[in-house]
């Protein structure tokens, strides 16, 4: 299982396992559950590389960065250190 410390979200850490380039068992502590629940279910199996494509940018509100911008940083920090 990957940690990965949010920055600038109301999340504060992600969780999440990368099994054969797929996308499982995503977890936000913190932040808007029922959303972030909703983003884990939908990204649930998904290839690694379309995730952080479709959520790679994603800004909340004023800030220039969300709780999806931060799973994309996730996704490619552990695809890095594979």
């Amino acid at each position: 299982m990957y940690e990965f410390k949010t920055k600038g979200t109301c999340s504060s850490r992600i969780l999440f396992d990368l099994e054969d380039g797929k996308v499982k068992n995503v977890q936000f502590i913190g932040g808007c559950n029922g959303n972030l629940k909703g983003i884990a279910a939908l990204v649930e199996g998904m290839d690694v590389n379309e995730v952080i494509s479709r959520v790679q940018g994603i800004t909340c509100g004023m800030k220039s960065t969300s709780c999806p911008d931060q799973l994309a940083k996730a996704l490619q920090e552990a695809k890095n250190a594979q």
